[in-house]
C-alpha cells in the first residue's frame, strides 16, 4: 500500500516537475529571443531621444554636416527603429551622397512609418526633394535627360498629394519648385517660388535667392539650349564661361570685326603648346571640348592655357577672375590700351581690394562703368574671391555688349 501510495505520490510530483521544467525552458528561451531581437535602446538622457537626435540630423544635413548628421539618425533610429522622420532623413542623406536608388527606397519606407501629418509632409517633401537633386545633374551642359520614367509626373502628384494634407506646406512648394527648375520649366517654377514667399511659413530664404535668379535669367536673356542650362549654375567653370563667350556673346566674330590688334602672343604660344600634343590634354571628352578649344584659338589671355598646357575646365571663376576678362574684352574690342591702367594707383574703392591688387584697376573699370556691382552693397566690399554664377556672368558680358554700342 505504501509502495502504491508512493509509486502514485511520485508520479504526481514527476509531472509537476516535468510541467515547470517545461515553463523554465520556455521561459528561458523567451528571454533569449527578446535578448537577441532589434529593440529600443534606454535613453541615457533627457536630450537623448529620437525625436532629439532625429531633429538634430536634419538640421545638420541642412548645412550639409553629412557626417554629423549621419551620427544623429543612426543614434534616432538605434532609440526607434521606425521613427519616419529618421528613416526620411537617412534617406536624404543617401540622395546627397549620390545614391538615389536608396534614397527612394527608405523615404518609401518612412512613408509606412508616418503616424502624423507632420510626419507623413516631412516624408513627401523629401520624396520631391530627392526628384530634383536626381535630376540635378541634367543641368549640366552635354548631359541630355529624358523623363521616360515618369518621375517629375511621379514628384507632381506627390506634391498635390502633400498640399491635400496641408496647402501652406512651404517646403512642398520649395523643392516642387527645384523640380521645375530642373526640367528648366522656369515658369512653373517661378509660381512655385512665389507661393513660398507669400506663404511665408518657412523657406523663404532659399525660395527669395531662386526667384531673384530667374530675374535674372529674365533679364540675361539665354538664346542657346547651353546658355539656358548655364545660367542656372551656382558656381561658373572655365568651360562654362568658354561656352558663354563663344556661343552666347559670340566674342571670336567681336574680335574678328572690332579688335584692332592680334591675341597676346604669350596666349598663342600655349594655344600650341596644347595642340602641340593633338589637343589640350584636360578637356578630351569634355562636353564643351569645342567651346573651350575655339576659346583658346581666339587668344583671350584670362581664358587661355595654364603653363604646361592644361585649360583646367572644371577650375571655377571668382569675381577677380572675371574682372580681368572683362577688362580684356574691354582693351581687345575697342583697341583702348589706356582702359588696362586707368586706375592704377589711385585709392582703392573697395575695404577688402587694395591698390596692389592684381585685379585692382579691372575691378574698379568694370564696378564704374556698371558692368559689375560690388560683392556686398552695405559695405561696399568687392568679394574678389567669391564664385560667379552663370546668371550674372551672362548678364555682365550682355553690358559689355551694350558698352561697346
Amino acid at each position: 500500500m505504501n509502495g502504491g501510495f508512493l509509486r502514485k505520490g511520485g508520479g504526481a510530483t514527476g509531472q509537476k516537475a516535468i510541467c515547470a521544467c517545461r515553463c523554465g525552458l520556455a521561459a528561458v528561451m523567451a528571454a533569449l529571443v527578446l535578448a537577441c531581437s532589434p529593440k529600443a535602446m534606454q535613453p541615457l538622457s533627457r536630450l537623448d531621444t529620437p525625436e532629439h537626435h532625429a531633429a538634430t540630423g536634419i538640421r545638420l544635413l541642412q548645412q550639409e554636416h553629412y557626417a554629423a548628421a549621419e551620427r544623429e539618425f543612426d543614434l534616432a533610429l538605434q532609440g526607434d527603429p521606425r521613427h519616419a522622420k529618421a528613416v526620411a532623413g537617412a534617406g536624404l542623406l543617401k540622395a546627397c551622397r549620390g545614391d538615389f536608388a536608396a534614397a527612394r527606397e527608405a523615404l518609401e519606407q518612412a512613408l509606412g512609418y508616418a503616424h502624423s501629418s507632420e510626419e507623413l509632409l516631412f516624408v513627401l517633401a523629401g520624396q520631391i526633394r530627392v526628384h530634383a537633386m536626381s535630376r540635378a545633374a541634367c543641368l549640366k551642359v552635354g548631359t541630355e535627360c529624358s523623363d521616360d520614367d515618369g518621375r517629375l509626373l511621379a514628384a507632381k502628384e506627390t506634391y498635390e498629394r502633400a498640399v491635400r494634407i496641408d496647402p501652406t506646406a512651404a517646403a512642398a512648394h520649395y523643392y516642387m519648385g527645384e523640380c521645375y527648375l530642373t526640367a528648366l520649366e522656369l515658369e512653373a517654377a517661378g509660381r512655385m517660388f512665389s507661393r513660398v514667399l507669400d506663404l511665408n511659413r518657412g523657406y523663404t530664404a532659399q525660395a527669395d535667392a531662386r526667384w531673384k535668379l530667374l530675374q535674372k535669367i529674365h533679364r540675361a536673356q539665354p538664346a542657346t539650349a547651353a546658355g539656358r542650362k548655364i545660367v542656372l549654375a551656382d558656381r561658373l567653370t572655365r568651360a562654362e564661361l568658354a561656352a558663354l563667350l563663344m556661343e552666347e556673346m559670340r566674342v571670336d566674330l567681336l574680335y574678328a570685326l572690332r579688335a584692332p590688334r592680334g591675341p597676346d602672343p604669350a596666349v598663342i604660344e600655349r594655344a600650341r603648346m596644347g595642340a602641340a600634343g593633338g589637343g589640350i590634354a584636360d578637356i578630351a571628352g569634355h562636353p564643351l571640348q569645342a567651346e573651350v578649344e575655339a576659346v583658346v584659338r581666339v587668344g583671350i589671355r584670362n581664358l587661355g592655357l595654364y603653363p604646361g598646357g592644361s585649360f583646367r575646365p572644371e577650375e571655377q571663376m571668382d569675381r577677380a577672375g572675371f574682372a580681368l576678362l572683362l577688362e580684356e574684352l574691354l582693351v581687345r574690342i575697342t583697341g583702348d590700351g589706356a582702359l588696362a591702367t586707368r586706375y592704377v594707383g589711385s585709392r582703392s574703392p573697395f575695404p577688402d581690394v587694395g591698390a596692389d591688387f592684381p585685379s585692382f584697376n579691372a575691378a574698379v573699370l568694370a564696378t564704374s562703368l556698371g558692368i559689375m556691382e560690388p560683392g556686398d552693397a552695405l559695405t561696399g566690399a568687392f568679394a574678389p574671391h567669391r564664385p560667379v554664377g552663370g546668371a550674372d556672368a551672362l548678364l555682365m558680358l550682355r553690358k559689355v555688349r551694350e558698352e561697346l554700342r
